[in-house]
């Protein structure tokens, strides 16, 4: 065969050699300026340049763009070689405008039309050329032009199957960079599913990863995918059939599409069609013991195929989460693997069983792994692997093992990687908590876990102590004895003198007794650390100095002389010098009362999802951060104080809240019998007052479960309520407003005939009176029967100057209440939504917004609400998605939630 010139280009392969020769960079770039300007004289003489020339000047263009010069000619010419009909040339016209053009360009509409043209031509090779090119390119611009094109190459029967390929590939790409600007027609939507059954290896394979990721925007549309995925998967693992099996891969039948139709299953929950589940489950099957054979070669690419299907159907089996056999099996299988000696497959395995431990069918399965586990975290090199082992042994904790399990974790702490410590500290502490059965474990454990890793324990964590001990009464005395011992080693970490600070300084009292653990003694260890610590810190323990004053009236003095000295009481921190001039006036003017009303022990924390879980979620968000079981929360949790009814609360308790925060309140405004005096007169903030329509005002409940439900010049009623699935603990506060009592008090709660069976009302009696600037608290409990519509209303009458007063209003107590936020994930969130077709189950309402539609502050509101916020699972980022569980005694009612505004819209 004769010798091409155009296939040789010798000019640019001197210019090549030239380049690569240069000594220097000012070398380099004198070579190229010379050359630039020869290809500009060549570009604009009068004389024709032909198609070899052409290619020739823009490939050296465009070996000096990829040297990183700027190039701001040739363009007219490369688009030129996109009209030659000879191929070398127009490949490197396609070449140069996928490497060098942009959005930017101006002959952008030039080049769409010469891709077109070829796209339009009957030339296979131009045809992939020009797909190509739009591949690379993928932009809005080549989306919108060519979204008629494509899809109609793709479901030709007259495309050849390599153009067919290049053309699924090419609507993959665009779909990926502009999804919004990709428009299918649903004509096209069976052809495109069918492409499944193409005999065509690479045809097959190309349109499996396009309906994939048409799945994920729009399910409901390739739903029918389903069947013909599980069939050609059907006769591609069974030896019954002979599909694809000369396309082998070292003795695996075509892997690569095997592993991507079992992951396009996983985008739906397992078919109804028991014939076709049968048939899918049959694939598993085979695949399971497909794994348990004899390798049929040595070779590394044999093993890596045959457990790349293998681990992608043990995904699918965890994804459907119904066949118990199969989990077992599947579980048994990975067991084998934690012992490989492939560091990779470890890894797999132990990742896959994470999700497998946390299946009802499996998570006993899964347990009788712990031994190897718990080795793997001891003698594994690899950091990640060691990482899968802890993040296991997380999940397969429960009751019968968690003291097993927190106490090989918190010895591997001390010797455990720096970069996974902070989430081996929040595991520990949720565990410790969650499967507690007797709580002075639980606050061992949490101490020597502040020893180990002091330096990792977030606040989070020595918070959640603090919380546990306040709201149990049954370790408070425990918890000061170890906190007190913990303070008694040479080296004690920061974290550790918060916790024991804290303590001490509400329960020391309870070990005061002990000759070994007097008043001084604890002050003056305390102290002995103090100039150890950061400001932060000694203002804590400042505050423990503080109450000790009230705990321990006879070391006051010692205390005094601590406040005033100049270290604190002129210190440079802000904190510290006004906590020191705070307390110590305090100190020295309010009477024994007044001082142990502000002074006395926190109230016990709200009921409420541990923080530590929000933590580690954040830490980990593409994993579930909570072990089997429910939701930790804190043991033995009450309400806190009730609802402020002004900003100088009658309630006496926001007084030691504000010392605990730092700042006091004027001891002017308070008497020594606890009242309030004329100075503090009931005068709200403009943002505080309600409204005169009562209702109005209480529809601020709908976001809060503290506020004022009424108000008037005589009395303020407010309202504190705690949720506990279907039942409401209720704190009712009547504060009386004038100088004179409020006396034949009374309070009930009324149901209309219609809510009379839906709501269970059981209220304890309410004094009979109220002094004058005081404020007395009713509590009760309320429980949903089943879901209702109508508020309940509140009849409080009373004798005002003797005169009977009487007032009604609409209880503020919505459905909401009730609801509990709900989380799942987009595909679970879509089906659910689909199976709630019936006319009662859903609807619609178009409303005009009253107010701007801020993102933040709307996802806010429906937070408030007792909606979840699912981020990101709607197509269009503007919407909002969400979902709740209304619970009632009767049944718990799953809610779907679903918010498009429309922006345009006036």
């Amino acid at each position: 065969m004769p010798n091409i010139r155009g296939d040789a280009m010798r000019g640019l392969a001197v210019f090549i050699s030239d380049i690569r020769n240069c000594k220097s960079r000012e070398a380099e770039l004198r070579r190229i300026n010379k050359e630039l300007t020869n290809i500009r004289q060549r570009f604009r003489a009068d004389k024709t340049l032909d198609g070899y020339q052409k290619k020739k000047y823009v490939c050296k263009l465009l070996f000096i763009f990829l040297l990183g010069h700027d190039i701001d000619f040739g363009y007219m010419e490369a688009v030129n070689l996109l009209s030659s009909n000879k191929y070398t040339e127009k490949q490197i016209g396609y070449l140069f405008i996928s490497v060098i053009m942009n959005s930017s360009s101006e002959m952008k509409q030039l080049i769409i039309q010469n891709i077109r043209n070829d796209i339009q031509s009957r030339n296979p090779i131009f045809i992939n050329l020009a797909l190509q090119c739009v591949a690379n390119i993928g932009e809005r611009e080549m989306a919108t032009a060519f979204t008629n094109e494509i899809p109609r190459l793709l479901i030709s029967g007259d495309t050849i199957d390599p153009v067919k390929q290049s053309a699924a590939l090419c609507l993959l790409r665009l779909h990926r960079t502009s999804p919004d600007s990709l428009q299918l027609n649903t004509e096209w939507t069976a052809r495109i599913i069918h492409l499944l059954n193409d005999q065509h290896l690479g045809v097959a394979t190309a349109a499996v990863s396009l309906i994939d990721a048409l799945v994920k925007r729009n399910p409901d549309e390739y739903k029918g995918c389903v069947n013909l995925a599980v069939s050609r998967l059907s006769r591609i693992v069974t030896s019954s059939y002979t599909d694809f099996q000369d396309y082998t891969y070292y003795f695996v039948p075509a892997p690569w599409l095997c592993v991507k139709l079992l992951r396009l299953l996983q985008n739906y929950p397992p078919p109804d069609d028991p014939s076709i589940r049968s048939r899918l489950n049959e694939c598993l099957d085979t695949i399971l013991n497909k794994a348990q054979e004899p390798l049929k070669s040595k070779k590394v690419q044999h093993s890596n195929a045959r457990n790349a299907v293998l681990f992608e159907a043990i995904n699918l089996i965890i994804h459907m989460d119904c066949e118990s056999t199969l989990l077992v099996r599947a579980c048994n299988q990975l067991g084998q693997f934690l012992q490989n000696r492939e560091t990779n497959l470890r890894y797999l395995a132990l990742e896959s069983m994470c999700l497998l431990a946390a299946s009802e069918f499996s998570h006993e399965a899964v347990k009788k792994h712990q031994e190897t586990v718990i080795n793997a975290l001891k003698s594994e090199r690899d950091v990640s692997v060691r990482q899968r082992a802890v993040d296991l042994l997380y999940a397969m904790c429960d009751r019968s093992n968690a003291e097993d399990i927190v106490q090989e974790m918190l010895t591997y702490l001390e010797t455990a990687d720096y970069t996974i410590r902070e989430e081996m500290v929040l595991k520990i502490a949720i565990l410790s908590e969650k499967y507690a059965v007797d709580y002075k474990w639980y606050l061992d454990i949490m101490l020597k876990l502040i020893r180990i890793a002091g330096d990792f324990v977030s606040e989070e964590v020595w918070y959640r102590v603090i919380q546990v001990v306040v709201n149990r009464n049954d370790v408070q005395s425990y918890a000061a004895k170890i906190a007190f011992e913990a303070l008694q080693a040479p080296a004690c970490h920061e974290n550790m003198i918060k916790v024991a600070g804290y303590i001490l300084g509400e329960y020391g009292n309870l070990i005061a007794l002990d000759p070994r653990s007097t008043p001084m003694i604890q002050f003056e260890l305390l102290h002995s650390k103090y100039h150890l610590c950061s400001p932060t810190t000694r203002s804590l323990i400042l505050s423990t100095y503080m109450k000790f004053i009230n705990l321990f009236p006879e070391i006051k003095q010692h205390v005094q002389d601590i406040l005033r000295h100049d270290s604190n009481f002129r210190s440079s921190d802000v904190e510290i010098q006004q906590r020191a001039i705070e307390y110590l006036r305090l100190s020295e003017i309010c009477s024994p009362t007044v001082l142990a009303t502000v002074l006395e022990i926190m109230p016990p924390y709200p009921e409420k999802q541990s923080p530590l879980l929000v933590r580690l979620k954040q830490k980990k968000p593409l994993m579930e951060a909570e072990p089997s079981g429910e939701t930790p929360t804190t043991p033995g949790a009450h309400t806190d104080d009730g609802p402020k009814l002004a900003d100088t609360a009658i309630h006496l308790n926001q007084q030691h809240q504000q010392q605990q925060n730092g700042l006091l309140v004027s001891l002017d405004t308070i008497e020594s019998n606890g009242h309030y005096n004329e100075s503090t007169s009931y005068s709200l903030p403009s943002s505080s007052v309600p409204s005169a329509a009562p209702l109005q005002s209480a529809k601020k409940l709908l976001f809060k479960n503290s506020d004022i439900i009424f108000e008037n010049d005589i009395i303020q009623i407010g309202i504190k309520v705690e949720i506990m699935k279907s039942i409401l603990r209720v704190e009712f506060y009547y504060g009386n407003k004038t100088n004179s009592n409020l006396t034949n008090m009374s309070s009930s709660i009324s149901l209309a005939d219609e809510l009379d069976p839906d709501l269970r009302i059981n209220m304890e009696p309410i004094k009979s009176s109220i002094d004058p600037k005081a404020q007395i608290k009713q509590a009760g409990t309320i429980e949903c029967i089943k879901d209702y519509r109508d508020l309940p209303k509140m009849n409080v009458a009373f004798f005002y100057s003797n005169v009977p007063q009487k007032i009604d209003f609409p209880l503020p107590l919505y459905i909401n209440k009730f609801i509990e936020k709900a989380e799942m994930d987009s595909n679970n969130y879509f089906l659910r939504w689909r199976n709630l077709d019936k006319p009662d189950q859903e609807c619609q309402k178009i409303f005009p917004a009253k107010f701007p539609m801020n993102h933040n502050e709307c996802s806010q509101k429906l937070d408030s609400f007792g909606w979840s916020d699912l981020a990101g699972i709607d197509v269009n980022a503007d919407n909002f998605c969400g979902a709740g569980i209304l619970h009632t005694t009767a049944q718990q009612i799953g809610c779907l939630y679903r918010l498009e505004p429309n922006k345009q819209a006036k």
